[in-house]
């Protein structure tokens, strides 16, 4: 593995994520608690390998930002969604352990309530997790 692997995979990581929470959504609103459960831990999970990753290549690149290499509206469009990617990932590092505790100690009014705040925040970082990969690897990369 290269540190160029890092980004695609975490790109893959994210996605993974994605259609773990939507299964644990449509499981918990048929009612399927078991399989919402393990769906949503294994996307919390997921979720903590890709932070592991991300951390790991700002380390191995030295913080160095990836430049954008889009020009006119689609940077501000870019610019838009990263800014409020970051913010509310950030807010997901406290705010998805906190409905997970809320779940584990049984107080399940709270953990819906919690819930319906907290899942469409992850579930946007998530799909704007594997944008930001396309945006700058794929579809407007920076030329060198």
């Amino acid at each position: 593995m290269t540190i160029q692997d890092i980004p695609p995979l975490n790109a893959t990581l994210n996605a993974v994520s994605t259609v773990l929470l939507t299964l644990g959504f449509a499981f918990i609103k048929r009612g399927n608690r078991g399989a919402h459960r393990k769906c949503m831990l294994s996307a919390g999970t997921v979720s903590a390998v890709f932070l592991i990753g991300y951390v790991t290549h700002k380390v191995l690149i030295h913080g160095m930002h990836t430049p954008f290499g889009g020009e006119g509206a689609i940077r501000t469009v870019y610019y838009t969604m990263l800014i409020s990617h970051i913010i509310l990932a950030i807010a997901i590092a406290y705010l998805v352990p906190r409905t997970f505790a809320l779940a584990i100690k049984g107080d399940f009014e709270r953990h819906r309530a919690w819930a319906r705040w907290v899942f469409p925040i992850w579930y946007y970082v998530s799909i704007t997790g594997v944008l930001v990969y396309f945006f700058l690897y794929q579809w407007w990369p920076a030329t060198s």
